[in-house]
């Protein structure tokens, strides 16, 4: 049996003299699959990502904390470097994430509930876990 293509099975390849070659990405491009569910993706990732439950103080912590807040607001005008470490609440989901920073103490706005540390952050004094520093080296 006679193959009928072999009149132009061996012919060159064409390429056009008027219209440039398209890129290899482009000619990719074409046969990518198609996202049908747009933002599927970055919803299932925001589901996947992990958030901390909010920590509870004990008693005896909760009293450490409020004599150390004490003494930071006393010590206000020496402005000794602090740790600060709080709950973030996630803005998207339940939970958060612990962080630490650190600075030293501008005012505690108690109308606020808030520290307010000298580079302008902003820290709500109910989700504070704990204050460190060399200022409470010698505290019991």
């Amino acid at each position: 049996m006679k193959n009928p293509y072999e009149d132009i099975i061996n012919l060159p390849h064409h390429v056009s003299a008027k219209r440039p070659q398209m890129p290899m990405e482009d000619r990719a491009a074409q046969f990518s699959p198609f996202a049908a569910l747009t933002g599927y993706d970055s919803a299932i990732r925001e589901t996947a990502r992990l958030t901390d439950a909010r920590p509870e103080l004990s008693e005896e912590a909760r009293s450490a904390l409020d004599r150390k807040l004490q003494a930071a607001a006393k010590a206000i005008p020496a402005q000794p470097a602090l740790l600060f470490t709080y709950f973030r609440p996630d803005a998207k989901k339940t939970g958060g994430a612990c962080v630490t920073v650190s600075g030293s103490l501008k005012k505690i706005d108690r109308g606020k509930r808030l520290l307010v540390l000298q580079s302008g952050e902003k820290i709500p004094l109910d989700d504070i876990l704990d204050i460190d520093g060399e200022l409470f080296s010698a505290m019991p």
